[in-house]
């Protein structure tokens, strides 16, 4: 199994993330070649060796094109501003756009980057909306974003999506993520690290404070975090095939580095604790023949498990709770199923956690031919059989017999 490993002790932002997938061996011109899909202008990217501590890695640089006349770039104040999403004593100027999260959307769905690199960066851009709205008491739509529209926030979520993309990791696990500490001065005034949309999207994460008197957790950094990674923890059992730097802006009294390693997992535990997405809504004006097609759909998409519940609603109308599990990154494909194949006007979700026994496959061979059986182990024993319904209907079929005896024989092979 491919692992991405991301060592977040010294904290986590966009450009820093950007910058270690690039020192991880992906191709600069390959990213900015699909970053050019978005057709966004006003910025250009490069990538730099450079080194913290004796830490050698790439560091990322986003130059963004001065728009307006007044240039406050030497005026930059120490700390990050409650709305920005990178340190601001970087070495360039930002240009102060108002988007919103329908803005940053539409911008990203109507380029030619494909699917998956749409939906990861649409839903790492909604973690921010999410966080920004609860934040203020507002609904996202009337969040009115500066740094979160930036083109240079922009390139760095994106091209993390992108990455992602490239990478094709089958699992990605991450440490605690290392905050800082010290406070913060924005525009509402001086808050303690981590700042309140940061702490916001890291809700039911591990999280460590206090290793330097600085931020060094940004908004877009906790989002690309809490959106990729299934497991959090410090002792991952790997096999550690490559390793690699991205440079922070600042020098601070620890690496200002992000560590990110290609791995294998080595010694799997019976229990796979991982973490999920439910999403849910309820539907009483829908013709039931139209819930098999939704089902199908949503399984298409990428769903764990799809379910249906029959509830009462208000007024004793009978309705059916439509609940989907699914993986963080089918979120925003998920949710757009079920807007537009549903009558529905509206959706729930919540994060969920996942464990599982570990489990392998086995083929058996039957009088009508192979069966594959799902195996679920306990420590290191067997403890669940189950044939795969596939297989078995495929039989009863192509052999023009009962289901039944095929799970018979499939059961006496077993206990055999």
């Amino acid at each position: 199994m491919k692992v991405l490993y991301y060592d977040c002790f010294s904290g986590i932002s966009g450009d820093m993330n950007l910058a270690a997938m690039i020192d991880l061996g992906i191709d600069a011109s390959y990213l900015t070649n699909e970053l050019k899909k978005l057709t966004l202008s006003g910025y250009s990217l490069s990538f730099i060796p450079d080194q913290r501590k004796g830490i050698t890695g790439i560091r990322a640089d986003v130059v963004l094109e001065e728009t307006h006349e007044h240039d406050h770039s030497h005026k930059l104040p120490q700390n990050i501003d409650l709305n920005n999403l990178k340190p601001t004593d970087q070495k360039h100027s930002h240009t102060h756009h108002e988007q919103n999260f329908v803005d940053i959307r539409q911008l990203i769905q109507k380029s030619t980057l494909n699917d998956n690199i749409k939906n990861l960066s649409v839903e790492i851009f909604r973690k921010i909306a999410e966080a920004e709205a609860h934040v203020h008491g507002k609904a996202i739509d009337e969040i009115h974003f500066h740094e979160v529209g930036a083109v240079d926030s922009i390139v760095d979520i994106v091209g993390a999506a992108i990455c992602i993309d490239y990478l094709k990791p089958d699992k990605i696990i991450s440490s605690p993520v290392q905050l800082g500490g010290g406070f913060v001065t924005c525009a509402h005034g001086t808050f303690p690290v981590p700042a309140p949309a940061t702490v916001e999207i890291l809700k039911g994460i591990p999280v460590k404070m206090g290793a330097v008197q600085v931020e060094t957790t940004t908004p877009t950094g906790a989002a690309i975090i809490a959106t990729l990674a299934t497991e959090f923890t410090e002792q991952p059992n790997l096999k550690i095939n490559k390793i690699a730097y991205g440079i922070g802006h600042r020098d601070n009294t620890i690496p200002n580095v992000l560590r990110l390693c290609i791995a294998e997992l080595t010694e799997e535990t019976d229990y796979q604790t991982t973490t999920a997405t439910t999403i849910e809504c309820n539907i009483d004006d829908m013709n039931p023949e139209m819930y098999e097609y939704v089902m199908e759909k949503l399984f298409e998409a990428g769903a764990d498990d799809v379910y249906f519940q029959p509830v009462i609603m208000k007024k004793t109308r009978p309705a059916v709770k439509i609940s989907v599990l699914c993986q963080n990154l089918q979120v925003s494909s998920i949710e757009n199923i079920l807007l537009t194949e549903t009558s529905t006007l509206g959706l729930r979700k919540f994060p969920v956690q996942k464990t599982m026994l570990k489990r392998d496959w086995k083929a058996i061979e039957t009088k009508w031919g192979k069966v594959r059986i799902k195996l679920g182990y306990l420590n290191n024993n067997i403890i669940k059989s189950k044939p795969e319904y596939e297989d078995c209907l495929k039989i009863s079929r192509e052999n023009k017999i009962p289901i039944s005896d095929v799970y018979k024989e499939v059961g006496a092979l077993l206990n055999q």
